[in-house]
């Protein structure tokens, strides 16, 4: 997804999750969390202006390139905005709720009260792009190339599914194998769907400059392949009036520019060639927006709340490979990164360091004794957790800032004696196999160097060799889909609704999966039971106890270096841009903006 795309949800406490399967007749919304805020006849989402004009060009930048229009296949880089703007699902997500669909291709959704199903019944109005109805045929052809061809977290999330059936005229019903999983009619609602007629099953999981025929408000424009696409917005938009649509969608023309260097992506922002940029790097923020165009007003700099949980953003260690298949190396390698001097040195001291895969949310384990109902949890799997993780007493190791982190140097070396390593001349040596540890930390931009050669810098007083190495767009995402690294930085971003995209994360059936995002390749029964406790919870102590208890283990068994996350979503975008009052509490919504030219 594009980083300038807001997504997550809102940072609310949990209501209740009771009756969240006993839907006595079909509804326009449904929450997974309580009930849905908004009522059934709201006039429009609430951080939108519905007045909001449209027109004019909206320009972003994104760094790599692309080869393919179709995003929900393994194969090839996919173009950004196909999701967003062209493919739309049966229902919408609002952005000011944890996890609340509201209607949109669907005009009703009917969760059965057994949990063992879930039905749709279709907008009459609604149709594609090239004006043809949206009929249940298409919302099953959909779902059946999904599920046998697309990427492994729909094949995974609908592997559930046991039958798929027409009910009526406009109906489509969902039955699944047991009732486990409270999310899954959530997910159906979020399918993406698109025209039968334009699809052929026999090509579909082949890269392609073919556009999917989807029924959302924008339809391809330019092609430039790798370089540029332009999205031109559809006049005739189906959903156009919809309360959901009104006061969204509001450019006339989307314009995506692919760049290879970051540095030259910030320039082209200053220049005025890219419209809006979300930045991420606290030095840059702090400095490398004074330009003459600041002073005047022309760009504007602004920092927005955002209450979602900061999620977990990490050096990932691929246990795939056998230098990184013991956890202590693992464990060594996490003391030996001084976050408090590459803070400083680095990014003005800005950042914070991230202690839980749930950061900044009440689902966070860190700081929190383990209650009854984890320890229940954790009973089969003893070993899984360490001590310290389980009281809530652990944090990651921690230096001066001097760049002398000569005390975990050494808390970090009897780890990797304890492992089999010993200290020849200088280069820490394997007893058994005489190799060195070495591994390669693969990177897809420039602006990952510094601080991944910071990092190489800590392990080399301990005899240790890290090599950063920076691929193309294109190369990198092949080598993610076959698992082909040692080890690469990644973001997880978090929600306080964690779900069956924990699966695609940390379930051992994605661990050899191509394409999944299990880039650790976790394989652990633990986790595993963790993320089936969490997606069959019934009540909030059970489910927050579950998210926790996940979080432990992932803690506990050194899957990745936890690095920092930022305090607020940092957004400079030049003036003509304009925004609602107010922004969800997910942070800002770009299809929510509008352009006011200056006359």
């Amino acid at each position: 997804m594009p980083y300038f795309l807001a997504h997550g949800f809102l940072a609310l406490l949990w209501l209740t999750l009771a009756a969240t399967f006993a839907h006595a007749e079909p509804k326009p919304g449904v929450a997974l969390h309580g009930t849905p805020k908004l009522a059934a006849d709201f006039p429009h989402l609430p951080y939108v202006n519905p007045n909001a004009p449209k027109g004019g060009r909206a320009t972003f930048a994104v760094l790599g390139s692309y080869d393919s229009l179709n995003p929900l296949i393994v194969k090839g880089v996919p173009v950004s905005g196909v999701r967003e703007f062209s493919v739309e699902s049966l229902m919408a997500r609002g952005l000011d709720e944890p996890f609340t669909l509201y209607g949109l291709l669907a005009s009703t959704i009917d969760i059965a009260e057994d949990g063992l199903s879930v039905a749709f019944e279709l907008n009459p109005k609604a149709a594609f792009s090239d004006r043809s109805s949206v009929t249940i045929d298409d919302v099953i052809s959909s779902y059946e190339l999904l599920k046998t061809k697309g990427r492994p977290n729909h094949r995974t999330y609908f592997a559930k599914v046991t039958a798929a059936e027409k009910v009526g005229e406009r109906g489509v019903r969902f039955t699944f194998q047991d009732a486990n999983d409270r999310e899954l009619p959530f997910i159906l609602g979020l399918m993406p769907v698109f025209a039968k007629a334009s699809t052929s099953p026999e090509t579909f999981d082949q890269t392609t400059m073919s556009p999917l025929v989807g029924s959302g408000p924008y339809i391809v424009g330019n092609i430039d392949a790798g370089r540029s696409l332009t999205w031109k917005r559809d006049p005739d938009y189906w959903a156009r009036d919809l309360p959901i649509a009104r006061g969204r969608f509001n450019f006339d023309e989307i314009r995506f520019e692919y760049y290879r260097d970051g540095s030259v992506m910030l320039e082209a922002f200053k220049s005025g060639a890219v419209d809006l940029r979300l930045e991420e790097d606290p030095g840059r923020w702090a400095d490398a927006y004074d330009i003459p165009a600041l002073a005047q007003g022309k760009v504007l700099k602004k920092e927005f709340d955002i209450g979602l949980p900061a999620g977990m953003t990490g050096l990932v260690f691929n246990t795939r490979r056998d230098v990184f298949s013991d956890v202590r190396v693992r464990r060594a390698l996490t003391t030996l990164l001084d976050f408090e001097w590459i803070n400083r040195s680095l990014y003005n001291g800005l950042f914070k360091r991230t202690q839980s895969y749930f950061e900044r949310s009440y689902l966070s384990s860190s700081g929190k004794p383990a209650d009854d109902t984890e320890r229940s949890l954790l009973a089969n799997y003893p070993d899984s957790v360490r001590p310290e993780i389980m009281a809530g007493t652990f944090t990651f190791p921690a230096s001066d800032g001097t760049g002398q982190n000569r005390a975990n140097q050494k808390a970090a070396f009897e780890l990797l004696r304890a492992s089999g390593y010993e200290l020849k001349s200088g280069k820490l040596i394997n007893a058994t196999t005489g190799q060195q540890l070495a591994f390669e930390i693969l990177a897809n931009n420039n602006a990952q160097e510094a601080l991944l050669l910071s990092f190489a810098r800590n392990l080399e007083p301990l005899g240790i060799a890290a090599r950063v190495r920076v691929v193309d767009s294109a190369q990198y995402q092949g080598r993610l889909a076959s698992y082909d690294y040692d080890m690469i930085q990644n973001t997880w971003a978090s929600s306080l609704s964690p779900g069956n995209e924990q699966l695609f994360r940390w379930s051992a059936a994605t661990r050899d999966a191509k394409g999944s995002y299990n880039f650790a390749g976790v394989a652990n029964e633990a986790a595993d039971a963790m993320i089936q406790a969490m997606l069959s919870a019934k009540t909030e102590l059970e489910f927050v106890s579950a998210v926790r208890a996940l979080d432990r283990v992932l803690l506990s068994n050194d899957y990745a270096i936890p690095l920092f996350h930022v305090p607020k979503q940092w957004v400079a975008h030049w003036a003509r841009m304009k925004h609602p009052e107010r922004i969800p509490v997910s942070g800002y919504a770009i299809d929510t903006w509008w352009i006011e030219e200056h006359k």
